[in-house]
Parts: C-alpha cells; sequence; structure tokens
C-alpha cells in the first residue's frame, strides 16, 4: 500500500516538472529591433578637439566718465547697428549745451549790432569821401573818419569770430551730449555686460561686448610635425556635442607663432553659423580629412553600444537560435551617429539596436 503511494507520488511530481518544462520553452521571445553589422567608408585623418569663438568680439564704451543711468541690454539679446545700449547721467553736459547756447545768441546778437555800426560808419565815410575828393573836407576831419570806419570794421571782424567761437564750444557741448548715449557701432550678440545702472563709467572702460557669431571660428592646436600637412583648404568635418551639430568646416587660418610649451600651432577654421547655434566656448570635435586614405570601417549604431558597471562595452549578439548574449566590443572615432568597431565582432553577425532595455542574457527575441 506504501509503495503504491510513493509511486503515485513520484508519477505526479514527473507530471508537474514536465509541464513547467514545457511552460518555460513556449515563453514568448521578446521584440526588439537588429541590424548586420557592416562596413561604412570613411575618410582618414586627425581628429582633435577645438574651441568655438567669435568671428569678430567689439567691446563698446563711453568716451567720458559718467554715473551709468540706464543699461538697456542683457547677455545674449541681439543688437542692431545704431541701437540704443546704455545712458550715463546728462546733467551737467545738458546745462553745458544751455550754456554754450547762451553765448552763441550773444555773440550773434554782437555780430547784428557790429554789422548796424559798421553800415553806419561807412556811409559816413562814402559821403565824406566825396567832399575830401573836391577838396572841401579839412584832412583832420577825413583821417578821424577812416579811423571810425576801421573801428567799425575791426568790431564786425571780432563779432564774427566770437560767433564761430561759441558755435564751436555749442558743438563740443553737444557732442558731449550725444555721448552720453552708448549706441551698438555694429550688429550682433551681447556676450558681456561688464558695467550695471549706478556704477561709474570710465573713459574706454568697456560696458558690454558685441560678438559677431554670424559665422563662427573653431579653434585647434595641432603640433608642428602636422601643421605642414594642413592647408587653408583643407577638408575638414566638426561635431558639436552641445548642440547635436554636424558641420562641414570652410577656409582655415594658420597660425604662424607656436606655443614655446607645447609646440603647437594655433588654427582656426571658419564655420557658417546661420542659426546661431554655435556659442563661444562650446567643444567641437574636429576632423580633417585625407581623402588619399580612405577605409573601411565596420561601424554599428552609437546607442547600440551598452557599457557594464566596470566600464568595459559590449552590445547584444544575437545568435543562429535567436538568443542574444552580451558581447565585449572595443570602439574607436565616431562616424555621424555610428561607431567604429575596433574588435570583439564580424560583419554580417546580428546585433540588437533597439529594445535591449528589456533583454537579459540568453532571451530568446523576434526581429
Amino acid at each position: 500500500m506504501v509503495k503504491k503511494g510513493i509511486i503515485g507520488l513520484l508519477t505526479l511530481l514527473m507530471f508537474f516538472s514536465c509541464g513547467h518544462k514545457e511552460t518555460e520553452g513556449t515563453k514568448a521571445p521578446l521584440k526588439v529591433k537588429t541590424e548586420v553589422v557592416g562596413t561604412s567608408q570613411g575618410e582618414g585623418g586627425q581628429t582633435y578637439v577645438g574651441i568655438v569663438e567669435e568671428r569678430e568680439a567689439t567691446a563698446v564704451s563711453f568716451t567720458s566718465m559718467g554715473v551709468v543711468k540706464h543699461v538697456y541690454v542683457t547677455e545674449g539679446q541681439a543688437v542692431g547697428r545704431g541701437q540704443l545700449l546704455a545712458e550715463i547721467d546728462a546733467t551737467t553736459v545738458g546745462n553745458s549745451v544751455e550754456a554754450a547756447k547762451a553765448t552763441t545768441s550773444q555773440a550773434q546778437d554782437m555780430v547784428v549790432q557790429a554789422e548796424q555800426m559798421y553800415a553806419q560808419a561807412k556811409d559816413a565815410y562814402d559821403r565824406m569821401k566825396l567832399l575830401h575828393d573836391n577838396g572841401s573836407l579839412p584832412e583832420i576831419k577825413w583821417i578821424e573818419m577812416e579811423t571810425k570806419l576801421h573801428q567799425a570794421e575791426a568790431a564786425l571782424h571780432s563779432a564774427r569770430a566770437s560767433v564761430q567761437q561759441a558755435a564751436a564750444t555749442e558743438k563740443i557741448a553737444r557732442k558731449g551730449l550725444s555721448d552720453t548715449r552708448l549706441v551698438a557701432p555694429v550688429s550682433g550678440i551681447v556676450g558681456r555686460k561688464l558695467i550695471g545702472a549706478g556704477e561709474t563709467a570710465l573713459p574706454s572702460q568697456s560696458v558690454v561686448t558685441i560678438l559677431d557669431i554670424s559665422t563662427v571660428k573653431v579653434k585647434v592646436s595641432i603640433p608642428e610635425a602636422e601643421m605642414s600637412s594642413i592647408t587653408p583648404s583643407t577638408r575638414t568635418t566638426i561635431n558639436v556635442e552641445a548642440v547635436d551639430k554636424n558641420v562641414q568646416g570652410g577656409h582655415i587660418e594658420k597660425g604662424v607663432q607656436a606655443d614655446a610649451l607645447t609646440h603647437t600651432y594655433d588654427i582656426r577654421i571658419s564655420v557658417p553659423n546661420v542659426d546661431h547655434k554655435l556659442l563661444p566656448g562650446m567643444v567641437a570635435n574636429v576632423r580633417f580629412l585625407d581623402g588619399n586614405n580612405a577605409t573601411d570601417n565596420l561601424c554599428v549604431p552609437i546607442t547600440s553600444v551598452q557599457k557594464r558597471s566596470d566600464g568595459s562595452l559590449f552590445v547584444w549578439l544575437v545568435a543562429e537560435d535567436n538568443t542574444v548574449h552580451r558581447t565585449t566590443v572595443r570602439i574607436g572615432d565616431t562616424i555621424g551617429n555610428n561607431v567604429v568597431i575596433l574588435g570583439g565582432i564580424s560583419e554580417g553577425q546580428r546585433i540588437v539596436t533597439e529594445g535591449y532595455q528589456k533583454l537579459s542574457e540568453g532571451n530568446k527575441v523576434e526581429y
């Protein structure tokens, strides 16, 4: 009786065990996206790290000293040529303009009076000249008349000179008044605001800097041994990760003075920046292309490469039975959205590119 019970229990256990294995074997595969590893033609060349710079920076300052009354712009603001940037207190200069205007008005009144006096003296002179020419006027009277005419003429010249001097003084005062308003000499982006309202601005002390970033330059330091291989027309590709932008570099400006410590030369690559996304200070990866050394690179999408806790890199490799396995890889440079594989997998193998977040070692997948 006991023996029959043991046999029945073993039969039941075997039944449940087989049922469990059958359930595991029929587990649905995980759906993922995959890609067959292939090669893409890249171009040889060195890669360097560069810094984005503005094409030109203009420091804007007042030409006279004064207390800043208003600053109308902020850092990063786009400004146009002639736009008002800041003002200093114009009270003293305004008073000088009013005083100069009053002096000019007085000088003009003096000219009017001197012209009247000269006209009278000239009329009397002309009438007395007829008598003098006829011998009817004593010589002493004639000399007196000539003296009065010369005096009137000298007074008129002096009055006119006073008007010119007063006008020049007024012009200077008005120039000083206009200099209390700081306007943008060029169009661009405000890089830095160096003075605020209430501070005292000194002559030639920068108030703001205006950056021209319609075209930017990427500065790269190049070892002296490689300078001879770079020409103004050398082709470059530039990647700026901060704004996820890849662009083709333009004209290259080569420096002529080496750094005494590093023995490198600075070169600057012009880059169009119509959308103003590239900003001074951003880090750029610069590749100098050499079309004569084109190579076939084994590439995979950057997003398919994962990192373990120990820092090593791997991809999910799909085996022939559609199971996935972590496979360690070594990577090289990036080409667009792909990364060059230096080792670990071969051309023609299939890897997971999307949906790897839910995978475990040995999972079956469907693609």
